[in-house]
């Protein structure tokens, strides 16, 4: 095992904060002392089935306390699911239902295994400790925090002042999280800045419960491909880790410069000497952007799915950006008599059904941006009426392409 010193420079890399960080230094000494690996908790609930580059930030974290040899503890909160996590939101959560808790579950441990070692990670449900709590112990975990405590988070306190509900349930959120410390006797909890209220709340519960208070360790919250708000499905700028290696290698590509630094630290497994070159190039202009994020593409494709597909990934987006060429793998739609009206179709709803957007707004959107083009010629009018000939190409923004046949 190797030095608290070695250690905590490793688990410093990109850190946000720790509380407290003498706690951690004196638990690494006595870690290496005793030999006895230390607790390392993380919560991942299961609200959607996919996790996405955001996602992995702490749990990149939790592989790096991995690979110094700590035992790691990954709770999948089928429980605290269905209550819904209330951090940053202006309103109740709406509450998942069992089925769809399940389903979500059934991708996720397939997923974190793509960062973690299956073979040194344990995974529990917080259900087998939380449903055969009794009512009684239930009323006993709440009578150890107050109301007062509890609207000193700031979004509880703000949509209490602005007379918008906030559910009794909502307040066992942060309880239920922290109970999870003291059932596991977490000596560390990894989670977002934006987790650093329950973070904190495990410390409290484990003091009250007679236990050694694990120390809060917070991440970066991991900005989108737009560069300002946060990753995230909903706003359409986010890799996720399950897509193609097109889609990952093309995505990575289009993140701002400035952000590359911050992903090499955060999402991949690059050692600190690499990332301190990688950075050192590009503040001196040695390294150009461009060649930065295609390393940073590579290496992420690499580590979700294989080195050949990263080659194959590369090779495709020289193809088509640098040479100017298609790339060799293009979806084929068959374009039946039965979606045409006079022998056309309106393009934005074309584009819906050869699933290159969404909806039609969306096809609109990217024809009124200049963003589509049929068989290389840029269209511009949203109205536009395509009539179908065999072997179309259809191209929407710079990764989206689909050949149609008749």
């Amino acid at each position: 095992m190797q030095s608290f010193e070695e250690q905590m420079e490793v688990i410093r890399r990109g850190t946000a904060e720790i509380i407290p960080e003498d706690d951690l230094i004196k638990k690494l000494e006595r870690s290496v002392k005793t030999g006895k690996p230390l607790c390392i908790k993380l919560g991942l609930d299961p609200t959607a089935p996919d996790i996405h580059l955001g996602h992995t930030v702490v749990l990149q974290k939790v592989r790096q306390f991995q690979l110094l040899g700590h035992e790691i503890k990954i709770i999948l909160g089928d429980f605290t699911a269905r209550i819904g996590d209330p951090t940053g939101k202006s309103e109740t959560r709406q509450q998942l239902t069992e089925d769809e808790v399940k389903a979500n579950l059934s991708t996720y441990e397939k997923q974190i295994f793509k960062v973690l070692d299956p073979a040194r990670t344990k995974l529990f449900l917080n259900s087998q400790w939380l449903s055969p709590l009794t009512f009684q112990e239930v009323i006993e975990l709440a009578a150890k925090y107050t109301i007062a405590r509890m609207l000193e988070r700031e979004d509880f306190n703000r949509r209490f002042k602005e007379g918008l509900p906030v559910g009794i349930h909502e307040f066992f959120y942060p309880l239920i999280q922290g109970y999870d410390s003291v059932v596991l006797k977490a000596d560390v909890e990894v989670g977002g800045t934006d987790q650093k209220f329950n973070l904190l709340m495990g410390r409290t519960l484990q003091k009250e419960y007679g236990l050694e208070p694990q120390v809060a360790l917070m991440m970066p919250i991991l900005e989108g491909l737009d560069g300002v708000q946060k990753m995230s499905k909903s706003l359409d700028n986010y890799i996720g880790i399950n897509e193609i290696p097109r889609e990952i290698y093309g995505k990575t590509m289009s993140i701002p410069d400035e952000l590359i630094t911050r992903y090499f630290e955060l999402v991949t497994p690059l050692g600190l000497m690499e990332l301190s070159e990688i950075s050192a190039g590009l503040a001196s202009g040695e390294l150009h952007p461009r060649d930065a994020k295609m390393k940073l593409a590579y290496e992420l494709v690499s580590f979700y799915h294989d080195e050949k597909s990263a080659k194959q990934a590369e090779g495709e987006f020289r193809k088509v950006f640098q040479q100017r060429e298609l790339p060799d793998q293009i979806p084929v739609y068959e374009i039946k008599s039965d979606i045409l009206q006079d022998g056309s179709i309106w393009l934005p709803r074309l584009m819906v059904l050869t699933g290159i957007t969404a909806g039609t707004s969306e096809g609109r959107r990217m024809i009124t941006q200049g963003a589509v083009k049929v068989n290389g010629v840029r269209i511009e009018e949203p109205s536009y009426l395509l009539v179908p000939q065999n072997e179309m190409i259809v191209q929407c923004g710079k990764r989206k392409f689909v050949k149609l046949i008749l």
